[in-house]
């Protein structure tokens, strides 16, 4: 049995066809990255040496989540490996996403929270199927170059030829190109998801739609068919906890119709509901079929090559309502082109998942997009109605978010692509966007932006499973508050609501064995929790080190609130932050031993460069600390707190001499002042509080222009230039004789979001070509060398290796475009 809905036969013939941008990544189905790469990473002898202490508490803290039955936060031993194939990943923020590859696969499950599944489900796909005027089938292909495995849908004609398609990124947006010669029909297909920014309501939509353009360009009439399959699950079978099952739904109102199948099936406990259809217009005909997605594929096939559409050909059980281990679905449209004409398919894909419960948490928390659909799990036609009758309007919020830059002569090209592909990790972060709690509605206040936006948390990395990691979010928070502030002000109010509580759960830190509180008082926590546990709840899930001594993150919170306040504008969010900034400032200032008004590090790992020691004044954090005693002494002013902003006035004055004198050495500033070997180094982020104040538009002299400058030219000739060739970005650590600084991993690592904040500094101080060449390293090495788009990581080294897919840090290119809009400004 199958569903089949038609239209009247063919309406007017529109010429609509698929515009490819001029900009964007772009890429051929049989293109061959040059340096693929591994994350298998072997660390020096000396470098071993250092680590092998927590090495084996580590080893043992593994053997312990295995026995527990869960993931490790970071899981060092089986990291994961790239694939070169992921292309813009489908669906809005917080509501799980799904990657497609730019060959056509659905190669990537982030729909359990937090967690991902790297698995290409074959039997979801789009078919092309093409009849001529007499009705019989001439050609039908999947749109895909997968092969066959010869196990499964072998029914099916796979391998698309590779030589004839084209891929074009530009986030939240793709089109893929696929020429069919022979026929003279050309088939775009242009992806969306509704991931727009200042727009709450749309971006949180859990999916997107596919807008196929159909060319015919020859003189022969055709009947063309394209069918969309999908399956329940995500790859992974353990996954599954209940009989998936298949139902057809229709929906029409507002004179718009669509049609589909919905798919239900449970996650962990969860239930989710893909959602796969199509809009019904004039000339249009849609039929549905259920189908065995583990067997052969005969009853699609047969039934397209016959017929053109889906009907039951009682070739094997087919109930619409079928259940089974695994099950799947199929939509088809079918549309009449005549001689050279021109037609849109118009299909969308959506998950329905409303309620979630973490593992270890009693609490039930509904996905944001649940405000404006319904949250009982029955919402999907909603959705796909709703979708299919704004998606235009989608295109034409993010057409006048991105023509700007686009449009921008000035630009180099890589950047009108890296600008907005890079915010992909917004919504495939492991994100998740929830309602507030009613308990939670009760106690806030209305001009909290929790009250109404809720909670927002977005993972460190793919495999590095912590939510809104504080002093990686630092650096990623540009991309938040540039484009989605209620989100960015949303993080800050949970982390402020943490900072002056402790948490009394004793633990043992791995790096160096001791016990001690889970979180202490007047500490800004390191993340928000592990999906794993009990997150927004259960804080500062890394336990490696004890970051409650963390020097950044209190630093950073500051910076933020000031940044943040530059940008919005808001004196109410700075009134309500100001207790916990001078709290945190208090309890940083304990960290300056000897009165001299600079803090200094302990000698441990003890901030965001968590196996690069510093000792003493570090040029890192003693720059963010200058950087945050002025901008308390700005916030006190605009509060009128006089005294405070005097009280930090003075220490900044101080502060200023102290770090001149111990670090600067006439080219650039020393890493620490240990007086060590590695002391010496050149560290690309030694400047990274004077890049917050540049991006925050402050123009008074913290630190000296010249000899920011001088550093910054020092950086760039040593670190950028004098590393693989000047093509990789900025390596983190380089010593004076031209030779990178192994003195830790990092210290050799490239750290793709440092390189991007670099730039933009670089950038504000009047080096625009350097500082674009430096970022166009990083760019052209992720995307176009290693194979990694839509997948950035934190880290790259000089040869073969890279670590940590998926990473936060390099949305931190967003403040590139803060510091040209402030430059526009002026």
């Amino acid at each position: 049995m199958c569903t089949r809905y038609t239209m009247s036969v063919r309406g007017n013939v529109k010429n609509d066809k698929g515009v490819v941008p001029e900009y964007g990544w772009k890429v051929d189905f049989d293109h061959q990255f040059p340096d693929p790469r591994t994350p298998s990473y072997m660390p020096r002898i000396k470098q071993i040496l250092q680590l092998l202490p927590l090495i084996v508490r580590y080893v043992f803290y593994m053997l312990l989540c295995f026995l527990k039955g869960q993931k490790p936060i970071m899981d060092f031993l089986f990291p994961i490996k790239s694939k070169h194939m992921y292309g813009v990943p489908l669906g809005g923020i917080g509501g799980g996403t799904i990657g497609r590859g730019f060959k056509g696969e659905f190669c990537r499950y982030q729909v359990v929270p937090g967690m991902y599944e790297y698995e290409t489900v074959q039997a979801n796909q789009f078919i092309v199927n093409i009849q001529n005027s007499e009705n019989i089938t001439v050609y039908n292909n999947v749109l895909s170059c997968l092969k066959c495995n010869n196990r499964t849908l072998y029914n099916w004609k796979w391998d698309f030829p590779s030589n004839r398609c084209k891929y074009t990124g530009l986030y939240p947006r793709s089109w893929t190109e696929y020429l069919i010669p022979e026929f003279h029909i050309k088939l775009i297909c242009k992806q969306i998801s509704p991931v727009i920014p200042h727009n709450y309501k749309d971006s949180c939509i859990p999916g997107g739609v596919f807008i196929w353009t159909v060319e015919n360009n020859s003189d022969e009439q055709y009947s063309i068919s394209l069918t969309f399959t999908f399956a329940s699950g995500n790859g992974i079978s353990s996954y599954n906890s209940d009989e998936p099952s298949c139902e057809p739904f229709n929906l029409n109102e507002n004179s718009t119709e669509v049609a589909g199948s919905l798919i239900h099936n449970y996650f962990k406990g969860m239930k989710c509901t893909y959602v796969i259809g199509g809009l019904i217009k004039k000339g249009t005909a849609f039929s549905q079929l259920n189908f065995d997605p583990k067997g052969n594929g005969m009853t699609i096939s047969k039934s397209l090559h016959l017929f053109g559409e889906l009907r039951d050909m009682q070739l094997g059980p087919s109930n619409i309502y079928m259940k089974n281990e695994e099950v799947a679905s199929a939509v088809c449209l079918k549309q009449c082109l005549l001689p050279k004409t021109s037609m849109t398919y118009e299909f969308g894909l959506f998950i329905d998942m409303p309620k979630i419960k973490f593992p270890k948490s009693n609490t039930e928390y509904y996905r944001y997009y649940t405000k404006f659909f319904d949250n009982n799990g029955t919402a999907g036609p909603k959705i796909m109605h709703y979708s299919m009758q704004n998606f235009k309007n989608w295109e034409q919020e993010i057409e006048k978010w991105q023509n700007p830059i686009l449009n921008n002569p000035l630009l180099p090209e890589w950047y009108k692509s890296a600008i907005f592909n890079e915010v992909y990790f917004v919504a495939d972060g492991g994100t998740v966007w929830f309602l507030p709690l009613k308990e939670d509605c009760e106690r806030l206040d209305v001009t909290d932006p929790r009250y109404q936006y809720g909670y927002f948390g977005y993972l460190e990395g793919h495999e590095y499973r912590m939510y809104n990691t504080y002093d990686v979010h630092f650096y990623a928070s540009f991309t938040l508050a540039k484009l989605w502030p209620k989100l960015q002000a949303c993080i800050q109010y949970k982390f402020r609501d943490t900072i002056d509580n402790a948490l009394n759960i004793t633990r043992k830190h791995l790096s160096c064995g001791t016990r001690g509180l889970r979180k202490y008082e007047y500490s800004v926590p390191h993340d928000l929790g592990d999906p794993e546990e009990d997150p927004f709840n259960l804080v500062n899930a890394y336990l490696v080190h004890n970051v409650s001594e963390w020097r950044d993150l209190n630093l950073k919170f500051v910076l933020q609130c000031y940044r943040d306040y530059t940008m919005f504008g808001d004196d109410k969010y700075l009134a309500d932050m100001y207790p916990q900034i001078k709290n945190v400032m208090e309890k940083s200032l304990s960290w300056d031993t000897d009165d001299d008004g600079m803090i200094e590090n302990s000698g441990t790992a003890d901030q965001t460069f968590d196996t690069w020691i510093m000792t003493g004044i570090s040029a890192y954090c003693g720059g963010l600390w200058l950087a945050a005693l002025y901008c308390t002494v700005q916030i006190s002013n605009i509060l009128k707190q006089e005294d405070i902003g005097k009280k930090y006035l003075t220490i900044l004055n101080k502060a200023k001499e102290s770090f001149n004198a111990a670090l600067w050495n006439g080219e650039y500033y020393n890493f620490d002042s240990s007086g060590q070997h590695h002391s010496r180094s050149i560290m690309a982020d030694q400047l990274c509080g004077e890049w917050y104040l540049k991006c925050c538009g402050v123009k008074e002299e913290v630190l000296p222009v010249n000899r920011v400058k001088k550093a910054l030219q020092t950086i760039y000739k040593m670190n950028v230039l004098g590393f693989n060739d000047g093509k990789m970005g900025a390596v983190n650590g380089m010593m004076p004789d031209g030779n990178p600084d192994t003195f830790s991993v990092q210290s050799e690592e490239v750290w793709t979001g440092v390189t991007y904040a670099l730039s933009s500094l670089m950038i504000a101080h009047g080096l625009g070509d350097d500082g674009f060449n430096a970022a166009k390293g990083i760019y052209n090495t992720v995307y176009n060398n290693i194979g990694m788009a839509y997948q950035t990581p934190e880290a790259i080294y000089s040869k073969n290796a890279y670590r940590s897919v998926g990473y936060m840090r390099p949305l931190s290119i967003w403040s590139i475009q803060t510091v040209l809009d402030n430059l526009n400004k002026d």
